[in-house]
This record gives C-alpha cells, structure tokens and sequence, in this order.
C-alpha cells in the first residue's frame, strides 16, 4: 500500500472506547490500534471532535456502524493531514482539514475518505471547525438537496437550537427564506431568532401547529426539518402547503405513526426519510461540494456560523454525552483531543 507521509515509530494511538460489560456502558480514554490509510484516503491528526445524538444511540448498543466504518465513536473531526493514500492529489501532508466520518471522530488519530474532507478555514481554532461538518452538512443536504428549499418559500425546522437546527437556520436565512423553529425553552427560542428565525414557538405545551397556521395568516409551509417522527407526524403534514415537502431525519418522537393518505394525495406533498452517514463516500463528496458551492462563501465571510455550547477535554467525553442527553444545550458540544 503506497503513502506518502512523514513516517516513523508511532506512539501507541488512544480512543474512547466503550466499556460493554458495564451497565453504564462506560466510556474509556486507552490505547488503541493505529488506523491505516488506504488507497484514496488520508491519515489525520485530530485535534478536535464534536458529539452527536448517533454517538449516544451507538453507545447504547442501538446504532451500529456502517460496514467497514471503525467502531470507535465520532462522526466530525478536524485535525492535521499526517499522511496520504495512493491517489489522492487534493490533500498534502501538513493541511488543516475538517470532515465527516462513519466513525472513528474519538481518537488521536483517523483514516478517512479524501473526499469527505474540507480545508480549515484561516485562523479558524480546529475546536471551531469541528463543530461545521457533521450539522451543515446534514442541514444542507436536507434542506437544499431533499427538501429541494427555494428562495422566497418558508421552512419550520423542529429542534432549532440543536447542532443541526441553528445551521439550517443560518442557511434557509441567508437563501431568503421565512424561518419558523420549535424549541423547548424562551433561552433557545431567542437564540434562534438572534440567528435570523422569523417566528418560534414551544412544541411541548402548545399546539405548535396552530400557533404557526396563525402567525401565516391561514398559510402553509413548503418545507418541514423534522427530528420527531412519530408525536409530529400528523401536525406537520396538516401544515404543509399543496406540494409541500416533509424531510425526516431521527424518530425522537417514536418510529410508528398513522398518515392521512387522502391528505397526502390531495395537497401532493411528498415525505422523504434521509440519514448522511450510511451514504458512500461519492455521495458525500457531492453533498460537500453542493454546501461549499451555496454557502462556503457565507461560511468564510461569517453571514453562517457554528453555535457552539461549549468545549470539553476527550477524557470527558462521558459527560458531554450526559450534557447532550439533557437537552439543554444550544448548537454544539465539542471535544478538545489534542489542547495546546
């Protein structure tokens, strides 16, 4: 296998790896095997992660990873190229990179796909760049890719303090879209229209619906971000407008509910299940290259930004899972694996 980096004796690699005897499935910063770099792929550095809800359902046992993926947890890392594979020309020994990963984010160090990579941004900390990949990347291929978001329509997006909501925000904002979000608390909900949302309201004690058919004057809306699945199901097809577009990402709300067929055929509305991490690395290649098309621009010029809750050490990874558990954050919790 040819690569061409600067080599030597590797000092053993350490991971989080997940203790499965213990009832807590316990999270464990030790040694682990280095990972190798294939052909098209590079070896990376990692000085920071991020989490995200997957890493907490792999944890539990609930969400394996894709075939050939590594087991260690992490779906974002940026870092330093360290190493490259046979065939890849766009990435050089010494480049700042951030990426999406099927695996592999809690750990010094990660192979991955050329393709999935992204450059830095100059004078950005690798804390912040950790926090883009995974959140705009999923935010852009739903909104823009499946849920086919044009200038000018207007978009609900549940969950909009999380990671993934305050970047598609951002983005539906900047393509001059209305923005409508949910969230649980007046803390998140101010936050979301200090990012540029033009109505928010709670989803818990209040028939978010109703409060949105008001605030439009009787109107619907062309495109629903979804994280609930079932408990939203029948509220956000009542809202959608004739060819309006329901986009599914995670069933927080339950896995089965009941549709209104007749609902569905008469407005032609169409309801699209979408996840990012089981896609080849040709697809997310393409999805990379759509977002930096649209809105890298944005991203460099700060129009777009990531929200970050706040950074803690990777030996500490198990409380950050706790902090995500306990919804109380807004945007992203990041973790440092190499601090300066």
């Amino acid at each position: 296998m040819a690569l061409t980096g600067e080599f030597g004796t590797f000092a053993p690699m350490k991971a989080i790896v997940i203790d499965t005897e213990s009832p807590n499935r316990a999270l464990h910063w030790r040694d682990v095997a280095d990972p190798i770099a294939g052909d098209g792929q590079v070896l990376v550095d990692v000085h920071a992660t991020a989490v995200n809800r997957a890493d907490l359902l792999q944890r539990a046992g609930h969400y394996p990873p894709p075939a050939g993926e590594s087991e260690i947890l992490g779906l974002e890392m940026a870092g330093v190229v360290m190493a490259t594979g046979a065939q890849v020309r766009d990435w050089h020994v010494g480049d700042r990179v951030c990426g999406l990963l099927g695996g592999g984010g809690y750990a010094e160090r990660v192979a991955v796909d050329a393709r999935q990579l992204l450059p830095v941004p100059e004078g950005w900390s690798f804390e912040r760049a950790a926090a883009v990949p995974e959140v705009f990347l999923t935010a852009w291929l739903n909104l823009f890719l499946e849920g086919q978001l044009r200038s000018g329509e207007t978009v609900l997006i549940h969950a909009g303090a999380s990671g993934v909501g305050t970047a598609a925000v951002q983005m539906a904002r900047d393509a001059n879209c209305e923005v409508l979000v949910t969230a649980s608390t007046e803390g998140k909900r101010e936050r979301c229209r200090q990012l540029g949302a033009n109505f928010a309201c709670d989803y818990r004690d209040t028939d978010f619906a109703a409060e949105i058919r008001e605030f439009l004057g009787g109107d619907g809306v062309d495109v629903v971000l979804d994280v609930a699945g079932a408990s939203h199901l029948a509220r956000n097809l009542e809202l959608l407008a004739p060819q309006g577009r329901l986009v599914l990402l995670a069933l927080l709300g339950g896995a089965q509910g009941a549709i209104d067929l007749g609902l569905v055929l008469r407005k032609r509305l169409r309801l699209i299940g979408s996840t990012l991490r089981s896609r080849s690395a040709a697809e997310k290649g393409g999805i990379i290259g759509g977002f930096r098309a649209q809105f890298w621009d944005a991203l460099l010029a700060g129009h777009i930004e990531p929200v970050i809750d706040r950074v803690l050490p990777i030996q500490e990874a198990a409380a950050a899972h706790d902090v995500i558990a306990g919804n109380g954050t807004i945007g992203k919790v990041v973790l440092s694996v190499r601090q300066a």
